[in-house]
């Protein structure tokens, strides 16, 4: 099954007109995305967005074949003009299957938001799931048969929804994550890679022809992450964005609880709030039975605090308890830690303040 992505935006396109941002700045050339729309051999086409036959003749194609138009969501704005060529635009019933002249299979996906997911099956079998922005399946089984080859989704805006699909077996460890709907809440160029690899999928430049199905290298989640930089600095949201994507997460908490502060205990609650109700939280600076254990990826916070509770332990301060043994207790206890870091099978991404970035948050 062919997959051709006439566009990979949002459905105002990026860059957003007259939007002043950054990020809508530097969205030109390769960077600048139509508003998302897919052609699926040539027969099958999934949200029609202005210019369709232009970028369809730009990368190669003809939607002279199409012989079914499904739309995924509202299309705000103007009306699209429908060229002469095209069937009228539909959508389906969640749930009900569409059977087409070419053979393809295209079932309804329920959503939790506006809009309907379609599930598209080949005569030979492979399978595409395409969601719509801003939303996630609902009603998923807790375990599917197999995975789909080829999953397209709003991964920045719903990076939930990749959570969910994992949980369910739908997304595997060969399944192809395309990003889509991309807006100017993604990051610019290699910071999107970047981000992108982190949930195991990868973005596309317009006008990109895929195979569903084809053999392909998934592109790696890095399995080890350390994110530093000054305090009050965002560290932690950007450790929290690298796993968003994973059904489990056991975040681990070295700062414990400090009675009698109220604004550590704001910060921790802003923390949980912001953190997936689906993630474990474990207080403890015992971080090696952690890494050494089989389980769900781990996000330990911070490496700072375990320090500080590392050289507590052996009276760090005191320069006789120092010398007379603190030291080489010290220095073997971060030895495990490191020796713990580079054995773990779990994915982990730790958060360390950058030493000398200043004691007082600008």
């Amino acid at each position: 099954m062919e997959l051709t992505l006439l566009g990979t935006g949002a459905p105002d396109g990026l860059p957003r007109p007259s939007c002043p941002c950054a990020v809508c700045a530097s969205a030109r050339g390769p960077w600048a995305r139509a508003a998302t729309a897919l052609l699926v051999d040539d027969a099958l086409l999934l949200d029609l967005t202005p210019g369709a036959m232009f970028a369809a003749a730009r990368a190669g194609h003809s939607l002279g074949s199409v012989r079914q138009v499904l739309l995924t969501h509202p299309h705000d704005g103007p009306a699209v003009e429908l060229p002469a060529l095209l069937p009228p635009a539909a959508r389906v019933p969640d749930g009900q299957v569409l059977t087409l002249i070419s053979g393809h299979r295209v079932r309804a996906v329920a959503m939790d938001a506006p809009g309907t997911g379609y599930e598209v099956t080949s005569p030979e079998g492979e399978r595409l799931l395409y969601l719509p922005p801003g939303a996630a399946p609902a009603g998923l089984p807790e375990r599917m048969e197999r995975p789909y080859e080829m999953v397209v989704l709003d991964v920045i805006g719903r990076p939930d929804a990749v959570a969910r699909l994992r949980a369910a077996g739908a997304v595997g460890p060969t399944t192809e994550v395309i990003a889509v709907h991309l807006d100017h809440d993604a990051p610019p160029g290699p910071a999107l890679e970047r981000r992108l690899a982190a949930a195991g999928a990868r973005a596309v430049p317009d006008g990109t022809t895929l195979v569903v199905g084809e053999y392909h290298a998934v592109p790696d989640v890095p399995r080890r992450v350390l994110v530093t930089g000054g305090a009050r600095s965002g560290k932690s949201l950007e450790a929290e964005q690298r796993l968003e994507t994973f059904p489990e997460v056991v975040y681990v908490a070295t700062g414990g609880r400090r009675d009698g502060d109220p604004e550590w205990a704001a910060r921790i609650g802003l923390h949980r709030e912001r953190r997936p109700g689906a993630w474990r939280t474990e207080e403890t600076c015992e971080l090696t039975e952690l890494l050494g254990a089989d389980g769900p990826p781990l996000l330990i916070d911070c490496l700072s605090l375990w320090l500080t509770d590392a050289m507590d332990r052996v009276e760090a301060w005191e320069d006789e308890r120092w010398h007379d043994g603190g030291e080489a207790a010290l220095r073997k206890r971060v030895a495990e830690l490191v020796a713990a870091v580079r054995g773990t099978r779990r994915p982990v991404v730790l958060v360390t303040n950058e030493v000398g970035s200043g004691v007082v948050p600008a």
